[in-house]
């Protein structure tokens, strides 16, 4: 089993247990290129681990200013990084994309619109990529009624285990398959009459885009948005993402390591709530993804 990043920072630094955790937590390491804040992640031995301990403290979650891509008076587009929550899972956390981001407005915007963010999505804590606030009530009703109508452009990419074959995968998911684990009606046990009520409707168009070293490049159009539904799709499919750590309980080959679940969005497409004007953004892949995807496709050693 691949070390933690703990136990490669204090390889690397002489530092005791608590100091290269604290080292972790406090921004001082970098894995690919990118911030890796969790001591207890698995770091494969082809990784570029760098330890900065002379480096500023920086404060998990917070956001550079070229991670707002766009904003005006009704949207704010951004780029979320991986590790960080899109809005609170308990009452009192701030460290979210949507609490950085207004805070982000106040100095960028000079016409001081303060109002509290609406959310019309999400996205996934380890998924990176492309997500959109509203600034107003009538612009979160707006966006909300495209999201529903299906009338939002959606694409990811995905690195995905095995050989993917381009498909359309429509499911009927649940919260609970029968498992604990979210899943598609009649996917992990056998159906028995037609999907509950609270099954929803799920479709996912998945194209191969490079055939990697046990692997695949993927992209994922998406029809309907459903929480987990590309990874739930694809760990169906028998492809789950590298770096997946739920959905796998069926998978029986060779699991390849990652520090997170493989999956950004890459492109969102909608139409300004107010002009009428279509936007479109495509944001490319953070450094992590990149050095997966650059691993993988490197010949494999003779």
């Amino acid at each position: 089993m691949d070390p933690t990043l703990a136990a490669v920072v204090r390889d690397r630094t002489g530092a005791t247990w608590s100091r290269a955790r604290a080292l972790c937590t406090e921004g001082r390491v970098t894995v690919d290129g990118v911030r890796c804040f969790d001591p207890a992640v698995r770091v494969p031995p082809t990784a570029e681990v760098v330890v900065a301990v002379d480096a500023p403290r920086i404060r998990q979650g917070a956001l550079p200013d070229e991670a707002v891509v766009y904003f005006d008076r009704d949207v704010v587009v951004i780029d979320k990084p991986a590790g960080l929550l899109s809005v609170a899972d308990e009452e009192g956390n701030h460290d979210t994309a949507a609490s950085h981001v207004r805070t982000m407005l106040r100095r960028l915007d000079k016409r001081g619109r303060d109002a509290k963010l609406g959310v019309v999505h999400r996205l996934d804590r380890d998924t990176s990529g492309l997500m959109v606030f509203a600034r107003t009530a009538s612009a979160q009703r707006v966006l909300a009624a495209a999201f529903r109508a299906h009338d939002i452009e959606r694409v990811y990419h995905a690195i995905a285990h095995g050989i993917v074959n381009a498909a359309r995968i429509e499911s009927d998911l649940l919260v609970d398959r029968g498992d604990g684990l979210r899943g598609s009606h009649g996917q992990w046990r056998r159906a028995k009459g037609p999907p509950p009520v609270d099954a929803k409707r799920s479709v996912t168009f998945v194209a191969p885009v490079e055939s990697l070293q046990g692997a695949t490049l993927v992209e994922c159009r998406l029809e309907t948005g459903r929480q987990h539904q590309i990874r739930i799709h694809l760990a169906e499919a028998g492809h789950p993402l590298v770096g997946e750590t739920v959905y796998v309980r069926d998978y029986r080959s060779p699991m390849i390591e990652a520090p997170r679940a493989m999956l950004h969005a890459r492109r969102l497409g909608f139409i300004q709530p107010s002009t009428g004007k279509a936007l479109v953004f495509e944001a490319a892949p953070p450094a992590d993804f990149r050095g997966m995807h650059e691993r993988l496709r490197a010949a494999p050693p003779a």
